[in-house]
């Protein structure tokens, strides 16, 4: 018997789907279509408008959708961050430094969400980017090295709870040192306001490298010195006396710890004496202080006939000694003899 041969089945060329490298454009072209005829006319007659660049379409549509989800996702993104804000304001178990740390971290997350749905929602291809988005990252992070630094140096400023909104610092740059209290701590900088309502915006970096005094970290009391010189002939147990009650009417002076008064140098020119109070609020300033000390030392001195050094005023002793009385001599017989 004579076998036929079975025909070989030739196979099936495989059926177009979609490409994945589809655009994300394109694929919100293609889904508002199907939803509205009237939209979808709208939509064919901006995308008319463009060109073909590569495998790239770009038109009226497609610029007008990345900027709508720009625009979308950066008001999602601003949006969170305020709720965020709120959310951590109400939790009353949480210090200063502690909610705004969380309020920083959250926003980088709620911003690095953002870009990338953006990312998703556009179909950008990474891969396609890859050498340019090499070489493109190599120069932005050569560029935003100090951005990135003071970033860290803010959040690390933040966890350690060194320096708080708040606080009073003193920040010694080895030039000049700036007094005033910490009113925000941002990303890239700290904002300081001093007490001639002049805002400093000095970089987290400054505040990891530089000497800071900070006069709130353990404790909100702070030691000012006043400075206090009575003539020679002054009796020092009045004026010390005199001196502590002028510091205790002091207003903004604490009672504990209590003032004190130490006497520091005896001179010709006079006796100084140092003041010492204790204050609690220390971004109302310091001279002030000093001020109401000394307005008050003056007035009781006053009252009270305690002598303040005159550098203009000499007293000349005189001892009586032989040579003094020859001296004496001599003039009057000079004196006769002229006569």
């Amino acid at each position: 018997m004579r076998r036929l041969a079975t025909p070989t089945p030739t196979p099936s060329p495989p059926q177009a789907g979609p490409s994945p490298d589809a655009s994300g454009v394109e694929t919100i072209k293609e889904t508002v279509s199907e939803h509205s005829v009237t939209v979808g006319r709208v939509v064919e007659w901006l995308d008319a408008f463009g060109f073909t660049l590569g495998d790239t379409r770009l038109s009226l549509w497609s610029v007008a959708v990345v900027l709508i989800v720009l625009v979308g996702l950066y008001l999602f993104a601003r949006i969170g961050g305020k709720i965020a804000h709120r959310v951590f304001a109400r939790i009353t178990g949480l210090d200063p430094a502690r909610r705004l740390l969380g309020e920083k971290l959250l926003s980088i997350v709620i911003w690095t969400l953002a870009i990338l749905v953006g990312i998703d929602v556009l179909g950008v291809d990474l891969t396609a980017l890859a050498v340019f988005s090499g070489a493109f990252g190599l120069a932005l992070g050569f560029g935003l090295q100090k951005t990135f630094g003071n970033l860290l140096a803010g959040i690390i400023l933040l966890m350690d709870r060194s320096i708080k909104p708040g606080d009073v610092i003193a920040v010694n740059d080895g030039v000049t040192s700036t007094v005033g209290q910490v009113k925000k701590i941002g990303l890239r900088a700290v904002s300081v306001t001093t007490r001639d309502k002049k805002e400093y915006l000095i970089p987290n970096e400054n505040l990891m490298i530089n000497q800071v005094e900070n006069w709130s970290y353990s404790s909100r009391e702070v030691r000012i010195r006043v400075p206090v010189t009575v003539a020679p002939t002054s009796d020092i147990d009045l004026a010390e006396a005199l001196m502590l009650r002028a510091a205790g009417d002091t207003p903004r002076v604490l009672a504990m710890p209590a003032p004190a008064v130490w006497l520091t140098q005896v001179v010709e020119e006079g006796i100084s004496f140092e003041i010492r109070v204790w204050i609690n609020d220390p971004e109302e300033g310091l001279a002030s202080v000093r001020s109401d000390v000394l307005k008050r030392v003056w007035r009781l001195f006053q009252q009270d006939g305690v002598e303040l050094p005159n550098r203009a005023h000499r007293e000349v002793t005189v001892r009586d000694t032989p040579a003094l009385h020859q001296l004496i001599a001599a003039l009057r017989a000079g004196a006769t003899s002229e006569n």
